[in-house]
């Protein structure tokens, strides 16, 4: 995992830690309790940009504001560590340091967010109940506080998963065996989803999406029953999803 890719998730989910859906030893992108990190990789191995660790390249509709915001970073200390002020535009192209120089020999200390930072794209804060459902299907295992993290929802093998609600990806990789292909979106600086058991990823780390959107197509679990793993996470707790899900 590129420094680059271990921070992002790390600052898009520092507070949360959660155990495995099929056993508490494993280590995930969002659990900073356990060290050393394990290694993931997407399917090119490298960074999904292109990009050394520790930056990122500018995409058409950024801003230095945004890409601070995605990043978990404050837009002062962006425009520090690349010489610029806070009016400076920045290009699409343009590679930008969006981890401290220093990064690599201490982890810094993160910068807690304002309360009413969003994710660039996302719509405000969501609500309970406005959120869509990613699959239409059967519930094949319900949530059940205390002993599952999320739901199970069955579909067909290919179906496109969509995203629940606009917001960023934090993650997109296969390194989570119990997982399988997963995406992690952060929605606001409070609102997480996942969605697990894909057969292929859609998206990449740092893509903005918007609600609805494909990010995964459906996979198989371990007896081969078509199905994807589905879960909210709020101020770092696993809640239901069916609370948060039109009914």
């Amino acid at each position: 995992m590129t420094v680059k890719r271990q921070y992002v998730v790390t600052q898009a989910l520092i507070s949360l830690a959660v155990a495995s859906m099929l056993g508490a030893c494993t280590t995930y992108p969002w659990d900073t309790t356990q060290a050393p990190a394990p290694t993931y990789r997407t399917a090119g191995g490298a960074a999904a940009n292109g990009v050394p660790a520790g930056f990122y390249r500018v995409n058409p509709g950024d801003t230095l504001q945004s890409v601070a915001g995605a990043f978990g970073q404050r837009a002062q200390d962006i425009a520090a560590w690349n010489g610029l002020t806070l009016s400076s535009p920045v290009a699409p192209g343009q590679v930008l340091r969006v981890a401290p120089p220093a990064y690599a020999q201490a982890t810094p200390v993160p910068t807690p967010a304002p309360a009413t930072t969003t994710v660039p794209g996302a719509p405000p804060a969501a609500a309970q109940g406005v959120l869509m459902w990613p699959l239409r299907g059967p519930i094949l295992k319900p949530f059940i506080a205390g002993k599952s993290k999320g739901i199970v929802i069955g579909g067909r093998t290919g179906d496109p998963v969509r995203a629940a609600a606009a917001g960023r990806v934090v993650y997109a990789g296969t390194g989570i065996e119990a997982y399988g292909p997963l995406v992690i979106i952060k929605h606001d600086d409070t609102l997480i989803t996942a969605y697990g058991q894909n057969s292929r990823l859609l998206v990449q780390e740092g893509d903005a999406v918007a609600q609805g959107q494909p990010v995964g197509e459906v996979g198989v679990d371990s007896n081969g029953v078509p199905s994807i793993q589905f879960e909210v996470r709020k101020d770092g707790k696993p809640v239901d999803p069916l609370a948060w899900l039109p009914h």
